[in-house]
């Protein structure tokens, strides 16, 4: 598991010669402009993107706010399904760390939509083509390449002070953080160096791809992205997890046996039980299993194994298998796969409009500035889309917990999430709205009911 979300380190210092990526030169022009199926001008897009923008981060800043309201105005009283397990101390603990957590995240969201703003309609994005193309022409691939990783670095810059704070003031504060300065400069070191190893030569193959396959490129960038993410997820737990993490065969026998045994009522196959060092970075605990097919491990964090009682470990894994047996994972597949197909299909046929690139505040027409724009504008327009993707999710941990319960006790499953609420100081109160827009777990006091209702 990836210690951090800073996987934008700083990959654009030096770059390879041409031969170095292997790739057979193409020409990056796009292909000719055809008519247009929609009519737009690049104000009118404009007005469009603002719009957009300002309203979804309008929306967000407003349900943040919205839920320190609630939390902090609730901060006092246990809730009464609550009463008997979790104190009053470590409730308002909860409270505040949700409340600073929210602020935090309430100034990096208005920080993010100045950045986008500034890359686009500022001229951002435009300033940093005219200089990337002093060492390069407009067109090369390096130049591309530069471009892209030029942004990923200027992105992993504006949220460095977050995430410092995050970790070294709010998780410290909070009893959380046991991450150490060095550790953290060596994750970013690792994480910097994956990102030039892995991600340049990424970069490079997909405009290499948008420029040589003519106008249906987006078919095979498609093929290609879906074939990269199926590898990652095949090397990930042998290769760039133990990178970061260090993974141990789980030693406990009581509750390697206990774990075997649910395995083979569940009917599920794992090439291993191993315990990783979360502890070195976060009190946090977790569990999860990773990879597919003969790559499949089971993973608990250290911290996990401390807090919980072996049936409770038992019952929370049974929630993870849960997933595993209703195809969870290959259900999202199977929407996500069709709708990043669509997603590089419109970009197919924006890149062949001039007044997407006029409303975004770019003159260039070239393949990497078309990426670029894209992705920096893209979650302005599928916002509405989140809280679909949250119900979704809420959906399916309720469908896990159900077979969890059905596979040991639904108590051993409720004490074990009283206690991770406890523990990680995850709020019991959470705002309904907040909540139904952006949590992809059920609301504490909600889960746990539907786990009583149900029968042991």
């Amino acid at each position: 598991m990836h210690p951090r979300e800073a996987d934008k380190a700083g990959i654009v210092s030096h770059f390879p010669s041409p031969s170095a990526f292997s790739l057979p030169p193409a020409p990056l022009s796009l292909p000719a402009l055809r008519p247009p199926l929609i009519r737009m001008s690049a104000a009118s897009f404009s007005l469009l993107f603002v719009l957009f923008l300002v309203a979804s981060t309008a929306i967000k800043s407003g349900l943040m706010l919205r839920q320190i309201r609630h939390v902090a105005a609730r901060r006092g009283t246990v809730p009464e399904p609550f009463s008997d397990s979790i104190g009053l101390t470590a409730h308002q603990r909860a409270a505040d760390y949700t409340v600073a957590r929210m602020r935090l995240a309430g100034v990096e969201t208005l920080t993010s939509a100045v950045f986008v703003l500034a890359l686009t309609l500022g001229g951002l994005l435009q300033t940093a083509h005219a200089l990337v193309g002093q060492l390069w022409p407009t067109g090369n691939l390096l130049h591309g390449v530069a471009l892209l990783a030029g942004i990923a670095l200027a992105s992993w810059l504006i949220e460095l002070p977050f995430s410092l704070y995050r970790i070294f003031v709010i998780e410290k504060r909070f009893g959380f953080n046991r991450m150490t300065p060095a550790l953290f400069i060596s994750d970013t070191l690792k994480e910097g160096l994956l990102a030039a190893l892995v991600g340049l030569p990424l970069l490079a193959s997909v405009l290499w791809l948008m420029g040589a396959m003519g106008e249906y490129w987006w078919l095979w960038v498609w093929a290609f992205w879906l074939s990269f993410n199926l590898l990652v997820l095949l090397i990930w737990p042998t290769f760039i997890a133990p990178l970061f993490n260090t993974f141990t065969p789980l030693s406990d026998d009581a509750l390697k046996n206990r774990v075997e045994a649910l395995l083979q009522r569940c009917g599920f196959k794992a090439k291993g039980l191993y315990v990783m060092d979360g502890s070195r970075r976060s009190a946090h605990g977790n569990a999860y299993f990773t990879g597919f097919g003969a790559a499949r491990r089971i993973v608990f964090f250290d911290t996990l194994l401390d807090k919980l009682a072996p049936a409770e470990v038992e019952a929370v894994l049974a929630h993870e298998l849960g997933h595993f047996r209703h195809r969870h994972i290959v259900k999202r597949l199977a929407v996500l796969a069709p709708l990043s197909l669509a997603l590089l299909a419109l970009l197919g046929w924006l890149v062949t409009q001039p007044w997407f690139f006029g409303g975004l505040g770019a003159h260039s027409q070239d393949t990497a500035t078309a990426l670029a724009l894209f992705f920096i504008a893209l979650p302005a327009f599928t916002f509405p889309l989140g809280p679909l993707m949250s119900h979704w999710s809420r959906r399916h941990e309720f469908e896990a917990d159900a077979y969890a319960a059905a596979q040991t006790h639904a108590s051993d499953l409720v004490a074990a999430l009283t206690k991770l609420y406890r523990d990680n100081a995850s709020t019991l109160t959470p705002d309904p709205l907040y909540s139904r827009f952006f949590d992809s777990h059920p609301p504490a006091a909600i889960r746990i009911a539907r786990l009583q209702a149900l029968p042991e």
